[in-house]
């Protein structure tokens, strides 16, 4: 088991440094990994539901306004269709950028890890 690095005060300094070559002494603990995983988690729920809100709102101006201009719309469209348009375009904004978060979040995590062994 590891010493945290948030509880040492050594998150991202390393103590040893040889010449281009830095290693840190601390190991890291596996509780630290579940850490990182729940906030990459919690960053793109949040970014996801930003996105979702306002998605929707965009989309609900839009299809609620086509409907009542466009006469094809007025006539083809009833309740069900505007709120499966709305509903999809919400749903795949949330889905789209939570999965550009994880990504984005776990590419930074391991350019920091990989800097740690040069």
């Amino acid at each position: 088991m590891g010493i945290l690095s948030a509880m040492t005060g050594q998150k991202n300094k390393s103590i040893i440094n040889n010449n281009n070559s830095s290693q840190s002494i601390l190991i890291p603990a596996p509780l630290e990994a579940h850490q990182i995983k729940a906030e990459c988690a919690r960053e793109a729920t949040r970014a996801g539901f930003k996105a979702a809100a306002i998605a929707s709102v965009i989309a609900t101006v839009t299809v609620i306004g086509g409907c009542r201009v466009n006469p094809w719309a007025k006539a083809n469209l009833n309740y069900s269709a505007q709120a499966l348009l709305i509903s999809a375009a919400t749903i795949s904004s949330y889905f789209i950028t939570a999965d550009k978060t994880i990504l984005e979040c776990a590419t930074r995590h391991a350019k920091y890890d990989a800097s740690k062994y040069e």
